[in-house]
């Protein structure tokens, strides 16, 4: 029995690590063959395009995010809690990156919807279906907590969902663009003035607590 090839996921995982660090448009099929150890010929047998591999990297990076995201917002114990342990999670992935490599990478994510905002539409549209479910898995969270009395029910919509997600996302650029993952310090108070919960009894607020779930 032959063995079983490896290129394509070769070649989805070098993008993915390349596109953290460099941009969509600046890198071409040969670097990206190149990091993978894959022949440039032997790249159009598994995608047609650089776009095709782009949305399978996104894909990709998603899939092992999504774990983080489900795993924290469906943990036990009182949502705002399980979010601020989802949030504690992502800025420690931006503190670890900046230790390993000496710089911020940043969200792929966020980087190639900042670049690609006027171009490849296959690609926009599938990160804005990632955004979108994002958003709905912070709006279960959201309702949790409207529940138990911890932010007020008409914050617990899809468009405070949208703020949350969307000011991650923009800190994570801040930090990147400094090079300094201490920005992400502010992530937490300022979702709390976000969910209105900063308007509720101290005894509301949950404490800081670590994050339970990680990410290569």
């Amino acid at each position: 029995m032959g063995r079983t090839s490896t290129a394509r996921e070769r070649l989805i995982d070098a993008t993915g690590e390349l596109m953290r660090s460099r941009s969509y448009s600046s890198l071409g099929v040969a670097e990206i063959c190149a990091k993978a150890e894959v022949k440039k010929g032997s790249f159009y047998h598994f995608f047609e395009s650089k776009q095709a591999l782009t949305i399978e990297a996104i894909n990709a990076y998603w899939e092992a995010e999504r774990g983080c995201w489900t795993a924290e917002l469906a943990a036990t114990g009182p949502a705002l809690d399980r979010l601020r342990r989802l949030l504690d999670t992502m800025a420690q992935l931006q503190r670890r990156m900046k230790e390993t490599s000496g710089t911020v990478d940043g969200c792929l994510l966020g980087n190639l919807t900042l670049e690609l905002s006027t171009q490849e539409p296959a690609v926009r549209a599938r990160l804005e279906e990632v955004f979108d479910e994002q958003i709905a898995l912070v709006v279960g969270t959201l309702n949790d907590a409207a529940d138990e009395g911890t932010i007020p029910r008409e914050r617990a919509t899809a468009t405070t969902a949208r703020a949350v997600v969307a000011h991650l996302e923009g800190l994570v650029m801040f930090a990147k663009v400094k090079n300094d993952p201490a920005v992400l310090d502010e992530l937490w108070p300022h979702t709390l003035l976000l969910l209105g919960a900063a308007d509720h009894p101290p005894d509301a607020r949950t404490p800081h607590s670590q994050p339970t779930a990680q990410l290569d």
